[in-house]
């Protein structure tokens, strides 16, 4: 094992096992393979165990995508070709072997999207891999619409072997988790919680100058606390509360590397949309391994306390908890 690798638990070894099985013996995915779908609750390893198999493929015709990003780029392939075969054609290219991490469905628009995608890439009989928080039968709970859903639940049964990856540790939340990994990235940011004497008011500027700072993105202009470089630092309600897309954070994530989201407060205070948008802002930033510091109100053990109706926020928890801890240095 090489300095700085991490050992991986049984219920690891045993999905590592089943995804080898998808090559052959030289390392190449194996033709008209049935894929894999795996699930499990947040922050045990199902990330960490599809990276491992994807970087050890022998093959040029592989890709890999967080869905997220994956989704962006096939909107606008599709937008501007008018065809979800030659948006998906454009982005896979000659690609035998796909892994998606963070698979989900929650809205019945993109689920729709998702069904001709899912569609169009079984007809090409390429091999998927894909990590989800949810069983299939859970994609799209909405009950108003969880039934429109069900045929495209059927054909990723027929399509891909569903395994587990569910054990009973969060490895996020480990005491010593932050010491077995390298701190870059994502990781090498933190949490801090601001007394009240250290919080700006109604979500004004900068301490320095009490100005906010013009970010275009798309059609809409938003106000950051202050861009220094390749530093971005806004307010959670300017950036949460504006109706900001996932694609507008994988705009602002390939131009800056290192974020501050500043007075973010208890996520049961807000409305359940701001609360979602912050989950797909982690997610795009973990992703794309950005640096993060957050600034809140209150411990991160307190940050999702109560919060009910907003998909996802358990996976927003235990990526935070890769975020070194700091309490308030002064009580105000």
């Amino acid at each position: 094992m090489e300095a700085g690798e991490v050992l991986m638990d049984p219920d690891q070894v045993r999905v590592a096992e089943r995804l080898r099985g998808l090559l052959d013996r030289r390392g190449r995915p194996i033709r008209r393979h049935r894929g894999i779908y795996l699930h499990g609750r947040p922050g045990r390893g199902k990330t960490m165990v599809m990276d491992r198999f994807f970087a050890g493929v022998a093959s040029d015709s592989k890709r890999r995508f967080h869905f997220h990003q994956f989704f962006v780029r096939l909107h606008a392939a599709a937008h501007a070709s008018g065809s979800i075969d030659t948006a998906v054609a454009a982005l896979l290219g000659d690609a035998r072997l796909v892994c998606f991490d963070e698979f989900h469905v929650h809205d019945i628009g993109d689920a729709m999207l998702i069904a001709r995608m899912l569609d169009v890439l079984f007809a090409r009989r390429i091999t998927l891999v894909v990590t989800s928080n949810y069983p299939p039968e859970e994609l799209l709970p909405n009950p108003l619409f969880h039934d429109r859903f069900l045929p495209t639940i059927a054909r990723i049964g027929a399509n891909l072997d569903v395994v587990s990856l569910d054990g009973p540790l969060d490895y996020r939340t480990r005491a010593d988790h932050g010491t077995r990994t390298r701190r870059t990235g994502f990781a090498a940011g933190s949490y801090h919680v601001e007394s009240a004497d250290e919080r700006i008011p109604n979500g004004m500027g900068s301490r320095d100058n009490g100005a906010a700072v013009p970010v275009r993105i798309g059609a809409r202009q938003l106000r950051a606390r202050s861009i220094e470089g390749d530093a971005f630092t806004i307010e959670f309600a300017a950036l949460c509360g504006a109706p900001t897309s996932a694609a507008d954070y994988v705009e602002l994530a390939q131009r800056f590397p290192r974020w501050t989201i500043a007075d973010v407060p208890p996520l049961s205070e807000v409305p359940a949309d701001w609360a979602m948008r912050f989950v797909n802002l982690v997610d795009v930033l973990y992703d794309a391994d950005r640096e993060l510091t957050v600034l809140a109100r209150v411990p991160l053990a307190e940050l999702v306390d109560g919060v009910h109706g907003v998909p996802d926020i358990s996976r927003l928890a235990s990526r935070l908890c890769e975020l070194s801890q700091f309490v308030p240095t002064r009580v105000g």
